[in-house]
């Protein structure tokens, strides 16, 4: 287990914050060489990220990552709008003036805020959505700069098809090869325009992000509850993308609701340090989210989201930070009991190292359970064709279908996540927290941790191809195995790893795409002891997989 810092929880020194202005310098100067593997484009689960100042997110990347981008809409036949947003990291702003660089070159048709202000990702989702509907020709889709809750070093740049979704991983290999190649050249073959000629060129307009979205927020969430209530609601964005939201939403629907926290700052000196003494925007870190658990006794519910708002974090009396895991079942329960336009064969989403309580909360509502590999992207089709109610994952993030059962967004949106918190006080007079101790009573307690343990580039290449053959083990924490699962049940999609399953608990094991460890999500519904017990077992048995 890792060793927690003594930062952990606390403000950090002026002098312990990132250098701004070096790491934007840095941006420009460093040039990346793709014959060392971490300077090479490189799209994970959520875009590519990576700093200056390790030469992995730097002004080459981002052209030669838009070339491609420019290149793969025009194979595609995509001429519709491109919806650009970016969060309020210090490297979003220099990417954005990069990428406008290329796509005015293009000539493409780009919306960008009309204020220069930020876009959370839900809202470049909702855009893309709201502008496709009822189109087959001209489609819109978009582009999101953001390393999600990544530390103020870090910059990210995603892309979204004109689903709305992220990215699947044929798109996203095409677009990082082609941009590595472009790279390799020297960004011959990219066309850009200097930047103050670029901004004036016509095909780049300024878009109101804001108003439709927020007019728009009615569809999804009973927000005439929430204000006739009086819900006392507390929220804090971060310092992030949603900063300017709030206030619109609260004058539009008159909420009883404040913003804790307005400030927007690239070094985000605001923020308490996480777990590692690291800065991160992480609302579902109860070190990171010091500031507002210390609140929570001002407000009926409060709740935050991470930089570009995908992400959420729900706080509550009793628990203070509730657990995703446990925020995520809660709304499914709600959701699935409150929302009589919604189709009975509508299914419940959850990626495979979500809580077995969701297992059991679908179960209990008599839903269909669509169990899938990690990312929000998974549930993508399922939420387009209406066969989904909800998709979520344990990192806090998920979206759900509109009230009357289409779809809202294809990305994680964690203002709704926020809102809908308030909407189960107000309609329940109960909050999420108290929701969740009645659940657990009833469907059992869950224990779930994960941990990380070392492995190397070729273990964990041998983790990514096990089979169920090579875990020979018959029992898990003296309970019998039921499954063994290298593929997904809900979409038959390779997890890139493996997972276990007994009545009383599983392990699902995989490596990281980024460090040298790989991870290990486990989850007991018997005790803390039984937690242990599986997750010592599953360490064991991996290491003879590795010395195999």
């Amino acid at each position: 287990m890792a060793s927690l810092s003594p930062l952990a929880g606390k403000t950090l020194d002026p002098s312990q914050l990132t250098d701004i202005p070096a790491l934007i310098a840095a941006y420009y100067d460093r040039k990346p060489d793709v014959s060392i593997p971490t300077q090479r484009v490189s799209f994970g689960t959520s875009g590519h990220r990576g700093s200056s100042f390790h030469t992995s997110f730097n002004e080459g990347h981002i052209l030669a990552i838009c070339e491609a981008i420019c290149r793969h809409r025009k194979a595609e036949g995509i001429d519709g709008p491109l919806f650009v947003g970016m969060d309020t990291h210090a490297l979003s702003g220099p990417a954005q003036r990069s990428a406008i660089e290329v796509f005015a070159a293009h000539g493409l048709d780009v919306r960008v805020d009309q204020n220069d202000g930020f876009t959370p990702t839900p809202v470049i989702s909702h855009a893309i959505l709201a502008y496709n509907k009822g189109r087959t020709t001209g489609l819109a889709d978009g582009v999101v700069i953001t390393p999600s809750h990544n530390p103020p070093s870090d910059g990210g740049f995603k892309y979204n098809p004109p689903n709305g979704g992220p990215a699947d991983t044929a798109i996203t290999k095409a677009i990082q090869d082609m941009a590595n190649g472009f790279l390799a050249e020297g960004l011959k073959e990219v066309k850009r325009l200097p930047y103050e000629e670029a901004r004036k060129a016509t095909c780049i307009k300024g878009y109101d992000y804001i108003t439709p979205y927020v007019a728009d927020l009615e569809s999804v969430i009973d927000m005439k509850a929430i204000r006739d209530a009086g819900v006392k609601i507390g929220i804090d964005p971060l310092g992030g993308a949603a900063v300017h939201y709030w206030k619109p939403i609260i004058e539009r629907y008159g909420l009883n609701a404040t913003v804790v926290n307005e400030a927007v700052d690239p070094t985000f000196s605001f923020m308490t340090a996480d777990w590692d003494g690291q800065i991160r925007m992480d609302c579902s870190s109860p070190y990171a989210m010091q500031s507002l658990i210390g609140m929570a006794d001002q407000f009926d519910v409060a709740f935050a989201n991470d930089t570009d708002a995908d992400r959420h974090g729900i706080v509550a009396k009793p628990d203070g930070l509730l657990n995703p895991n446990h925020y995520l079942a809660v709304a499914i329960a709600y959701l699935f009991r409150n929302r009589p336009d919604w189709s009975p064969e509508l299914g419940v989403g959850k990626t495979l190292v979500s809580s077995g309580l969701i297992d059991r909360v679908a179960k209990d509502l008599g839903r269909k359970l669509v169990e899938v590999p990690v990312g929000l992207k998974w549930f993508v089709p399922g939420l387009m064709d209406g066969s989904l109610g909800f998709g979520g994952e344990e990192s806090a993030g998920a979206t759900f279908l509109r009230r009357d059962g289409t779809v809202w967004t294809t990305d994680k949106d964690g203002i709704i996540l926020g809102l809908l918190a308030a909407e189960i006080t107000a309609k329940t007079g109960k909050n999420p927290s108290v929701h969740y101790h009645e659940l657990s009573a009833r469907l059992g307690t869950p224990f779930y941790a994960r941990i990380d343990a070392p492995a190397n580039a070729e273990q964990k290449a041998k983790l990514s191809k096990l089979s169920p053959e090579q875990f020979p083990l018959e029992t898990l924490a003296g309970d019998k195995i039921i499954s063994k699962l290298t593929r997904a049940p809900g979409n038959d999609a390779p997890i890139g790893g493996l997972k276990v399953v007994t009545e009383n608990g599983w392990f699902a094991a995989r490596p990281s795409g980024t460090e040298d460890v790989y991870k290990i999500y486990a989850e007991s519904f018997k005790s803390e002891e039984h937690l242990l017990a599986i997750q010592t077992e599953a360490q064991a048995a991996i290491s003879k997989v590795f010395a195999a």
